[in-house]
């Protein structure tokens, strides 16, 4: 029950990254670094908190991959901060929640994996859906709307990209692997946003001060934190399930807190993506009820 409530409180805390980035004004890198720096740091004295150690003989063999996953780390806050400002939460968060379609498709490339039958049919499924979305976003509010859910794809598959990169990362502990990314994330970001921006990082509003606190602290450290410590102790299964809270909560603050507002055409489109995700991610619940039963 533990594992549950700590899983689900982080699905909460990541599904509010859309309220709060709302209300930070500064751009998507400069907030990307800011929010993976005090997360980093967060981590970390959790971390030696916990007295555990990071095995720098273990970064060394796996550093390839911990830089490239790093970089997808960074992509996929930039473009999802950057969509979260063109468009609504609910549709940046049903573009973002793309990334599982991606990492799907990519599996039998990637990772040797088959592509059943039902999975291609979820894929197909899926893409209608986003399909729905995108045009009706398209005719309903203009290009703001179009350009925002394409950051949102585009974040998304930087997301796959790091799912996928993290199959690769052998040996090590999971909370370990994100403050490395983490700390990895601020470097590569901090010259970028230098080159970009300039200094103007350094001129934050003082209204953005507390969001700016409270997305790296709880959305980033406290959010990974609960996380990882409640999937430990979790099925696959159960995880693929309880991850659906994160998009449930973001469009429920979209449409209740925000007054967002959402056609037919789109909710039919993100029922399609989310369900058909939903499906080809849990193999046969009835099967493992059936099973738990006959076991008792």
């Amino acid at each position: 029950m533990k594992s549950n409530i700590q899983f689900i409180l982080s699905m909460i805390i990541f599904g509010t990254i859309g309220l709060v980035q709302r209300y930070i004004d500064l751009s998507s890198s400069e907030t990307a670094l800011l929010s993976s720096s005090i997360g980093c740091l967060f981590l970390m004295f959790v971390f030696f908190m916990m007295k555990q150690s990071i095995s720098w003989k273990l970064v060394k063999a796996n550093a390839s991959i911990l830089f490239l996953s790093s970089i997808a780390l960074g992509g996929n806050w930039i473009f999802l901060y950057q969509s979260y400002d063109y468009t609504t939460i609910t549709n940046a968060t049903l573009g973002y929640y793309f990334a599982p379609v991606f990492v799907m498709i990519l599996s039998p490339i990637i990772l040797k994996e088959q592509l059943p039958i039902k999975k291609i049919v979820c894929i197909g499924v899926a893409i209608l859906g986003m399909l729905l979305i995108v045009g009706n976003g398209i005719s309903a509010s203009g290009k703001g709307d179009l350009l925002g859910i394409l950051f949102g794809l585009v974040a998304a598959a930087f997301y796959a990209a790091l799912m996928l990169l993290n199959k690769f990362i052998q040996n090590m502990a999971k909370l370990a692997i994100t403050i490395i990314q983490l700390g990895t994330t601020s470097l590569l970001l901090l010259p970028y946003v230098l080159f970009t921006e300039g200094f103007s990082i350094l001129e934050v509003p003082r209204s953005s001060i507390p969001f700016i606190i409270l997305l790296g602290i709880v959305n980033t450290g406290i959010g990974f934190w609960l996380f990882f410590s409640g999937m430990q102790k979790l099925k696959g299964q159960s995880i693929a399930m309880l991850s659906y809270v994160d998009p449930f909560v973001a469009i429920l603050i979209s449409a209740v807190i925000l007054q967002e507002q959402m056609t037919f055409v789109q909710m039919l489109g993100g029922t399609l993506l989310l369900g058909s995700t939903f499906v080809s991610e849990n193999k046969s619940i009835r099967r493992a009820i059936i099973k738990n039963d006959f076991n008792q």
